[in-house]
């Protein structure tokens, strides 16, 4: 299963963003990585750049490689609908993303780890693939001798449901894919629109 393994406060602080999460080195130096870093003045970027910048901060938020997210897009490009925001709900759909919105993993690499590892069940099978695409109605759960693992019952302290696309039986571990979510209710800071200019060129 190819994914990135590089250096997670690096990137973040290329974007400027706590792309990975919580990164107390980004909240200290909120600049540029490197040498100079905090001195140099950023030269402006050209129109290829900064859409080229977008689609890599989307690519290490949802932890998705090149051609993967390239599939994604052309996948969206043929659907009805403005294509930058079914880029994301099909992103979003994915379920490595499902299993940590639900509060399952505590990250998005927990997550596929789960799932790659075979805890995770959709609609009752196992599956272990994280790019699996949920569809409406499907029903993500923990396969019942992995409810004990610590690094779910840690996870799930105090998680509290926050998607309304979302449903989540605590009791059972197990959560409903109700429906895409709208623009409006995906956190992520991503600017879509230039990516669909930069994939369009």
């Amino acid at each position: 299963m190819a994914r990135y393994t590089g250096p997670k406060t690096k990137i973040a602080r290329r974007f400027r963003e706590p792309i990975f999460g919580a990164d107390k080195t980004l909240d200290r130096k909120n600049y540029s990585p490197g040498q100079h870093g905090q001195n140099k003045r950023r030269a402006k970027q050209s129109e290829y750049g900064i859409q080229l910048n977008e689609k890599q901060k989307a690519k290490y938020t949802y932890g998705i490689l090149e051609r993967q997210f390239r599939n994604i897009f052309e996948k969206a490009a043929s659907k009805r609908g403005i294509t930058g925001v079914v880029l994301l709900q099909l992103i979003e759909s994915r379920l490595d993303n499902v299993v940590y919105r639900l509060g399952i993993a505590k990250t998005r690499n927990q997550a596929r780890q789960l799932v790659s590892h075979r805890h995770i069940l959709v609609n009752g099978e196992l599956v272990n693939i994280p790019s699996y695409m949920l569809k409406p109605g499907d029903i993500v759960g923990v396969r019942e001798r992995s409810k004990s693992l610590e690094i779910i019952t840690d996870s799930l302290e105090g998680t509290v449901n926050r998607y309304s696309w979302l449903d989540f039986d605590k009791a059972q571990l197990s959560g409903k894919f109700m429906n895409y979510p709208e623009r409006s209710d995906i956190p992520e800071n991503i600017n879509e629109q230039l990516i669909v200019e930069l994939y369009s060129k």
